[in-house]
């Protein structure tokens, strides 16, 4: 799949854009703060109605307007396919073919995209809870259902979580209602740790041919899903339903005590080691950007994989994070494979020699102009 066009009302520091792309790789040069960034995000926002950068969609609207629209026309195997998405007080509207979707999860997943930039390298050393979004994000795209499990999911374990501190508090002694929401918790948490295991072990597959590549088979990485559960446990649904419902029982006295929920998919992690030893704890800075980029770069087979579609590629300022060597991969890598947006003060260097036929852009004060061909 790939973005033939892109039309902004209002979205950040844009007021009108009307912009067509290449189906290979589109270059936005420019300053900071001209826009370069906002271009990759309004992206970002059309696919997944919500932006990487802030969780807070009043700072997507322009300053002293109400509503910002970002339209784009996407081209995939089966036809052309119109986007919309509205942003305002009201909340979001999405539509589909000029059809408005009763839920945003219905409109997920229609254009997918992967984006990189040099927080991302966080996914290796940051906080687990940046794995944890990680997965979910990538994964909601890839799978409705694995979607919707994971919004009933929060939705159960904040009224959980809610009840447990009643409990602590002595306003409430009803543990059969506690019970009931151990129940649908576990048959959620259940469905969301057997998806990202299948998921991780596909991607895992990816990442070590990548890994491979660029450590001339130097090296070997390997994921580990870390969680409360032991090895052989880590089964079935009804396995993993299980084991959890016996948690919940077993740790009732301790989640009372503490009033919050102390075991299932929100509390887990992903782990990754290169030969052997834990790369986020004993990994150079190398190896934890060498490790981040095959992470990247596996997602979009793996998205191949699981949609039949190749992704849109967001490289938000990345190269200057990468040496040479990490650059002439990624790039090689990219070539006449996916559609990319590519955010960069100056194209030169390696990048100016491997890419193939560029749709360049110079971006200042929100505004696009675009580059002759050379």
């Amino acid at each position: 799949m790939y973005l033939e066009n892109l039309e902004l009302h209002d979205f950040r520091n844009y007021a009108d854009l009307a912009v067509s792309f290449n189906q290979g790789v589109n270059v936005l040069l420019g300053e900071n703060a001209q826009g370069k960034t906002n271009l990759l995000e309004a992206i970002y926002v059309l696919a997944l109605t919500r932006s990487h950068r802030t969780a807070n969609d009043k700072e997507l609207i322009r300053w002293q307007t109400n509503t910002a629209t970002l339209k784009g026309r996407l081209h995939k195997a089966t036809g052309s396919v119109p986007l919309e998405l509205t942003l305002g007080k009201k909340g979001k509207r999405a539509k589909v073919n000029h059809l408005e979707q009763a839920k945003l999860s219905q409109y997920i997943g229609n254009l997918n995209v992967i984006v990189f930039a040099p927080e991302d390298l966080s996914i290796v050393k940051g906080a687990p809870a940046v794995r944890r979004r990680f997965m979910d994000m990538e994964f909601g795209q890839m799978s409705p259902k694995y979607l919707y499990n994971l919004s009933q999911y929060r939705t159960i374990l904040k009224q959980r979580n809610q009840y447990l501190r009643q409990l602590n508090r002595h306003e409430a002694k009803d543990k059969v209602y506690l019970g009931v929401l151990s129940d649908q918790l576990a048959a959620f948490g259940a469905e969301i740790i057997a998806k990202r295991l299948q998921l991780l072990k596909q991607l895992e597959h990816w990442a070590q041919q990548v890994h491979a590549e660029i450590t001339q088979d130097q090296e070997q990485l390997t994921f580990h899903y870390a969680t409360h559960l032991a090895d052989d446990q880590l089964g079935s649904v009804e396995e993993l339903y299980q084991t959890l419902q016996t948690g919940y029982a077993q740790q009732q006295a301790k989640e009372i005590f503490q009033g919050t929920t102390l075991l299932g998919p929100h509390r887990d992690d992903l782990q990754f080691s290169v030969n052997g030893k834990n790369v986020q704890t004993f990994g150079s800075q190398g190896q934890q950007r060498t490790t981040a980029l095959s992470v990247k770069l596996a997602e979009i087979d793996l998205m191949k994989a699981e949609t039949g579609e190749y992704p849109v590629l967001l490289l938000d300022d990345v190269l200057s994070e990468l040496d040479a060597a990490r650059q002439t991969h990624l790039l090689t890598a990219i070539q006449d494979k996916v559609q990319t947006f590519l955010t960069t003060p100056s194209l030169d260097g390696v990048a100016r020699k491997l890419i193939n036929e560029p749709k360049v852009f110079e971006v200042s004060h929100g505004i696009l102009h675009e580059e002759e061909p050379h």
